[in-house]
């Protein structure tokens, strides 16, 4: 007989999910029994790292991880990184254990009374099966709805006696069936879009995160050259959609409408593709689009183009709708953009600044090396300092709370084998994911981690001065070793206080087959 496990486990293989993320409990075992040989299970240490490590993956991979977690123990844990997948679209798959189906409702021990409900504000697609019978199709729909744009985590709760049933018949029909997603703009619109974009003087391009995630930053890279228009990144970048080397590249807009505004008012037409319009932070008040400037906002997401405010847009595949708009538009001449500077940090006898550290890693690492990168404080100095050219090679966290950077790396290096990861990391985002060094550990996952030990919340001390938030309790970490701590978990490590030394342990980070971890201590401005 073929039990519902191993009709769930010939699911994952049709659909290519067999690489496991996972922390269990008593209620997974039976899931995990007989785990298939064809399979990577991945263990971390908590289920925040957990998550954080399913994410980065799925955003390097492409690809749907499944994430086993217990209860609603486990899975409320995870929630607070499960909400960086919503924001960064990673289709992850999350399967949680459950009691045995006949005391659910009793409130035993370990068992969660509405397991469906507990993620679902977080995930597309949160269920738990009615019966044994329905499993299969369940986790069918979880994998096409975690996949289907906008991409997005999801969510089944499985009692853990339903393994060991017997599978019936039409599962098969399940397991083979396909789900394709394609739409795109007619001919007709498509038209229609390049006539508003030939018939503007000055256009501008905003790009976000979903052109690097659908892979289209060489059609973005051709469109701004056809246009020979400036570009811009959206604000606070998850991801890097257009090399910040090439000539018209131009920074990042700042995360305000007024400054937005500002820098957006010399062109009569603006044209966002692949992120939102846009994600405000910071409370400056003020017109959100210049009079006689115009907006154009080009998404896969329907939630994404409802919510936005202002501007005409269009719901249709990004990649695509570049590839043809480069193609489409007609070519124009204009004089290059003149791109700021501003002048680099001074380090201390003792620390460094960080355009120091970043400038350093830049000089040091391979040329296709992969970013990953949780300082919120350092993020002027990250992008004055480094290059980004290749598709993928930049994450950070999208949805603005902190856990995601350390163990992300871990996904990202195991999805990316072939390329190199550092992860720069503050000292305060750091413990939120700290445990994921023991899995880098344990996986011999080569990923180069930089602590920028500053002994700071430095993005708090920021925010309250802009604030005027005065006479707050102390925000500073003094006394973490962080050397000691990834000794303690496995990971060979170094502190380093001037250019010379980090030059040194970043080339010998480089050079080996296992992870590394160096603590830079740096200083907040």
């Amino acid at each position: 007989m073929t039990t519902i496990r191993e009709a769930s486990f010939e699911l994952l293989r049709r659909h290519g999910i067999t690489t496991v993320f996972g922390n269990p409990g008593s209620n997974e075992l039976l899931f995990l029994k007989d785990f298939p040989e064809d399979f990577r299970y991945v263990l971390g240490l908590h289920e925040g790292a957990v998550m954080a490590m399913a994410d980065g993956y799925a955003q390097a991979s492409g690809q749907a991880p499944l994430v086993s977690l217990h209860s609603a123990a486990g899975t409320g844990t995870s929630m607070g990184v499960l909400a960086n997948t919503v924001k960064s679209k990673s289709p992850v798959v999350v399967l949680s254990g459950q009691q045995v189906r006949s005391m659910v409702g009793q409130d035993v021990m370990v068992a969660s009374a509405d397991a469906a409900q507990l993620p679902k504000p977080l995930t597309k697609f949160s269920i738990e099966p009615l019966s044994p019978n329905d499993v299969v199709r369940s986790l069918a729909e979880a994998i096409h709805t975690a996949n289907l744009h906008p991409k997005g985590p999801t969510h089944v709760s499985v009692p853990y006696d339903d393994w060991e049933h017997e599978a019936e018949d039409n599962d098969a029909l399940t397991i083979r069936r396909a789900v394709v997603d394609a739409s795109a703009l007619s001919e007709t619109q498509l038209a229609g879009l390049v006539r508003l974009i030939d018939a503007a003087e000055s256009p501008v391009l905003v790009l976000g995160p979903e052109v690097d995630a659908t892979h289209a930053n060489e059609h973005a890279v051709r469109l701004a050259e056809r246009l020979s228009a400036p570009v811009w990144i959206a604000p606070s970048p998850p991801r890097c959609p257009f090399p910040t080397t090439h000539p018209l590249f131009v920074g990042l807009l700042p995360a305000n409408v007024a400054a937005i505004n500002e820098l957006l008012s010399a062109h009569d037409l603006v044209i966002v593709a692949g992120a939102p319009v846009f994600r405000y932070h910071h409370h400056h008040p003020g017109r959100y689009l210049a009079e006689g400037s115009a907006l154009i906002h080009l998404s896969q997401d329907p939630a994404e183009i409802a919510r936005a405010p202002f501007g005409d847009a269009f719901l249709a595949p990004v990649a695509d709708t570049l590839s043809r708009l480069a193609d489409s538009v007609a070519k124009r001449v204009a004089s290059v953009p003149c791109r700021p500077h501003r002048a680099a940090g001074v380090d201390r006898p003792d620390r460094m600044h960080s355009d120091t550290v970043f400038r350093t890693i830049t000089e040091v690492a391979p040329d296709d090396v992969i970013h990953v990168v949780e300082s919120t404080s350092t993020a002027d100095s990250f992008w004055s300092n480094t290059s980004i050219g290749a598709q993928g090679s930049f994450y950070s966290a999208a949805a603005g709370g902190l856990g995601f950077g350390l163990p992300a790396a871990v996904g990202i290096q195991l999805a990316q084998p072939e390329r190199r990861v550092v992860a720069s990391i503050g000292d305060g985002s750091a413990n939120f994911g700290i445990t994921g060094l023991w899995s880098a550990a344990q996986h011999k996952v080569p990923v180069v981690f930089v602590i920028l030990r500053n002994e700071t919340y430095g993005a708090l001390v920021s925010f309250g001065r802009r604030l005027e938030a005065h006479c707050t309790p102390s925000f500073d970490l003094p006394g973490i070793d962080f050397v000691q701590i990834a000794q303690g978990y496995g990971v060979p490590a170094v502190s380093v206080s001037n250019e010379s030394e980090l030059r040194d342990a970043l080339t010998c980070a480089f050079a080996a087959t296992g992870p590394v971890l160096i603590e830079a201590l740096t200083y907040h401005n």
